[in-house]
């Protein structure tokens, strides 16, 4: 394989995967400088951009570095090497999402710094403390992406995730329209993923929604029967400065505006 069809093969690339492809090719590590060198001319030639330190993207036939498309989705994933794409972003992938963010969201098992780049910010999450390596299994799958695999949260967990933390999803009416064009849900998925987060408030809201919306969801009433034995035990409010109504059989104060889904237009 030439470096072209290397690039051609890696619209996204890490200086640590052409290291890899050189070593392949000459049978011995190159020196830095050799990489340094051979990195700068192919940016000189305008068939790769700098996205940010160590990360490049290729610049295909017939563009130039400032039209060539960059995916974002990419760069987010290969910018935080063993990192799980989560939150609104995985809402995108799935095709689920009601809006499209110019943010990419990316868990993280270390602090990482978030970055900008062509107006998409780059914002690495750390995951909840409870959650700890199975952060990065629990509920996670490969998607092609380009002839690239990247890690995702699942639909099932995605659920989860994005009622956990509307506060990196939109708000709750980006989140109620993303879920809304759900078709399915994996309840054992989400049950067992509800059980290591070990959130109350969280489990309760799930069981909330998903009683909301269970013809459309085929969700049988023994799910919602064994999502009922993770709710609070005493009242909770998901947002006190919002206060709400009380659903009796979550044991949690819901905001009336997800109540009377206010941001529908009026009949």
């Amino acid at each position: 394989m030439g470096i072209s069809e290397f690039f051609a093969l890696h619209p996204v690339f890490e200086r640590e995967s052409l290291v890899r492809y050189l070593i392949g090719t000459s049978g011995q590590p190159p020196s830095p400088r050799a990489v340094e060198e051979l990195l700068r001319y192919h940016q000189h030639a305008g068939r790769i951009l700098s996205v940010r330190r160590g990360l490049y993207a290729t610049v295909p036939p017939g563009s130039t570095k400032e039209s060539a498309p960059v995916d974002g989705y990419l760069v987010g994933s290969m910018g935080c090497p063993g990192g799980v794409l989560g939150y609104h972003t995985a809402l995108e992938l799935h095709g689920l999402a009601h809006s499209t963010f110019e943010t990419v969201q990316v868990l993280v098992s270390r602090h990482v710094r978030g970055w900008r780049f062509r107006g998409v910010e780059y914002r690495p999450v750390l995951p909840r403390e409870s959650l700890g390596e199975e952060a990065f299994r629990l509920g996670v799958e490969k998607m092609d992406r380009r002839g690239i695999d990247l890690l995702v949260t699942t639909q099932s967990r995605t659920l989860v995730d994005v009622l956990d933390r509307p506060d990196l999803s939109g708000g709750w009416e980006e989140v109620w329209r993303s879920l809304e064009t759900m078709r399915w849900v994996e309840v054992d998925e989400v049950l067992a993923y509800l059980k290591r987060l070990g959130n109350a408030t969280t489990s309760a809201m799930v069981g909330f929604f998903l009683e909301q919306h269970q013809p459309m969801l085929q969700v049988e009433e023994a799910a919602l029967q064994a999502l009922e034995a993770l709710r609070p035990r005493g009242k909770q409010y998901l947002d006190r400065k919002e206060g709400g109504q009380l659903s009796r059989r979550w044991n949690l104060i819901v905001p009336e505006a997800i109540w009377t889904r206010s941001w529908e237009e009026p009949a």
